[in-house]
């Protein structure tokens, strides 16, 4: 498969992940293993990109952010956001706990993948893992708000939301649905409302080129305890994605009416329980997401390994 092929998959899969509201994009990132070069792309915001901009060294600006490979990556996420939202969305609501139970596996097999980078583990990596356990299971059961839909908070939600995608284990979809802003972002994407897709896409970028930098030296500097501690968000965020649930109270977000408070069951607990539906399906589709994940990072690794291979 050509090298732009795959990594245009990429992207679909990771623009999919960032539609549903408890899955990262950043996550799927990790898994295919481009995450690293993701990260070092986007942060090549510094002196030097700087001083191609003010001579027109272009061709050189390209090759310092790694432009083949962004562009094939963002070109996957776009098509995938405009064309694949409505049917996650669609699918989300017909058959929900088919749908989490496989993203359960995928984000629970991830974690143990993400944690394997982790070349020692001792009692501080202990304790910074449950701390991320808190967080991310703190971020899980907040209860979403609403607020007016400005141009500075559209501006600020794609500046917060874009953090969050590029962040194994913390999903952007999330954080927009946190704020309230979730049903009007995707509106305006299946509406191709311009303006408001022009503001949250310049929060996005400014979003993402500030923070990428921040995250890119914290894998170089401390690699072992940002791991270690997105792990522990990621597995704390399983509490959003468990597949049976109730809920129990809504809140109304624009033209949507979507689940505020949420009661974590049994599957033999859930209403209308039908062994195969509600309990042999899902998990399968669990395991399956397990497989999908253990599967492409054992074919990434092989890929690696013969790269790396004297010759």
């Amino acid at each position: 498969m050509p090298k732009w092929l795959r990594t245009y998959l990429s992207g679909l899969l990771m623009g999919a992940a960032d539609v549903v509201p408890g899955v990262s994009g950043g996550t799927i990132a990790f898994i295919v293993g481009i995450y690293d070069r993701l990260i070092n792309a986007l942060s090549g915001v510094n002196k030097t990109s700087i001083m191609m901009l003010f001579k027109g060294d272009f061709k050189g600006l390209w090759h310092h952010f790694d432009g083949y490979f962004l562009l094939a990556l963002l070109l996957g996420v776009a098509t995938s956001i405009f064309g694949i939202a409505s049917a996650i969305t669609a699918l989300l609501a017909a058959y929900p706990v088919w749908l989490w139970s496989f993203f359960f596996g995928l984000i629970l097999a991830s974690a143990y993948v993400l944690l394997h980078q982790v070349p020692s583990f001792s009692k501080r990596h202990v304790a910074i893992m449950m701390l991320g356990v808190i967080v991310g299971a703190s971020l899980s059961l907040l209860v979403p708000t609403q607020v007016p839909a400005t141009s500075l908070m559209i501006f600020f939600s794609g500046m917060i939301a874009i953090c969050a995608m590029i962040l194994p284990g913390i999903s952007g979809s999330f954080i927009l649905l946190m704020l309230g802003m979730y049903g009007f972002v995707m509106t305006a994407i299946k509406e191709l409302d311009i303006l408001v897709i022009s503001i949250f896409a310049l929060g996005a970028l400014l979003g993402l080129l500030s923070f990428s930098k921040v995250l890119n030296w914290l894998l170089k500097k401390a690699k072992s305890i940002t791991l270690t501690l997105l792990t522990g968000i990621m597995l704390g965020a399983l509490v959003k994605v468990w597949p049976w649930k109730q809920v129990t109270a809504y809140i109304d977000v624009g033209s949507k009416r979507l689940p505020s408070e949420e009661q974590l069951l049994l599957p033999w607990q859930m209403a209308g329980f039908n062994i195969v539906d509600t309990l042999l399906i899902p998990v399968f589709l669990m395991l399956l997401g397990v497989l999908m994940v253990y599967g492409v990072h054992y074919i990434s690794l092989q890929k690696t390994n013969t790269h790396t291979k004297p010759s």
